[in-house]
């Protein structure tokens, strides 16, 4: 039986991959579980949590363009409109971001407001709380991911040249067979996808899950832009429709 050998392969591979993907979610959920995981969540650190640096930065935006302090234009560009100083550290980071000509397009204002000091201050207290993965937990996720990734897409390749090699009546098995590295792969592969699964632990995913997405913005920081209407989804570069 030609097709045994690649199915085998594929198997290996499957196992290797979603072993280190689990190992890293194991490492990242339970890193300092329930250390400070009782206190209550800013809206920057629900935000952080829910979809890291990138969330971060969208939230503080919106915040600013409701309280009318800066226009989000649904071409992509954010121009201040109100007292270019004041605010708190994450208001003041936008406003240095978009710099002293008062209007840069939001594209540009993510990596620079996700680098600032306050951003990063807000992921060292999440940590220090057992609430947010380390970095370094993250990155091996990632890392776990891609192999995930990676596992999935060898299996199918494998699977579609080993499947025409086998005789008809046999074919069946073999599609039985590949199915199985497919299916675990592509599980590992979509439960490892999720946003906060990338930056919560398991205790800041329950802080998360405790809030209300009554108001506008918590409900921004939790969920994302899809909340939001067309033409703010569309100045933060997002697609138009939920």
């Amino acid at each position: 039986m030609v097709w045994i050998p690649l199915f085998l392969v594929a198997c290996v591979v499957t196992a290797v991959a979603c072993a280190r993907l689990c190992r890293a979610a194991i490492a990242a959920g339970g890193h300092g579980a329930g250390a400070g995981g009782d206190g209550g969540l800013t809206l920057g650190e629900a935000a952080f949590l829910a979809g890291g640096p990138g969330r971060v930065t969208e939230l503080t935006l919106v915040s600013m363009h409701r309280a009318r302090r800066l226009f989000l234009a649904h071409t992509g560009w954010a121009t201040v409109v109100g007292a270019s100083d004041g605010g708190d550290e994450l208001e003041r980071a936008v406003l240095g971001a978009i710099g002293p000509d008062g209007q840069a397009p939001v594209p540009l204002l993510r990596p620079a407001v996700a680098a600032a000091p306050c951003v990063r201050r807000i992921e060292e207290g999440l940590v220090a709380r057992g609430l947010a993965v380390k970095g370094a937990d993250r990155r091996e996720a990632a890392a776990g991911l891609r192999a995930v990734k990676g596992a999935f897409l060898l299996a199918l390749a494998l699977g579609a040249v080993a499947v025409p090699l086998v005789p008809e009546g046999e074919r069946a098995q073999a599609l039985a067979a590949f199915a199985l590295p497919l299916t675990a792969s592509g599980l590992c592969w979509a439960m490892g996808s999720s946003p906060r699964g990338r930056w919560a632990s398991h205790a800041g995913r329950r802080l998360l899950a405790g809030l209300s997405a009554e108001d506008p913005l918590t409900a921004l920081a939790t969920r994302g832009p899809a909340v939001l209407e067309p033409e703010l989804r569309a100045a933060l570069g997002r697609p138009t429709t939920p």
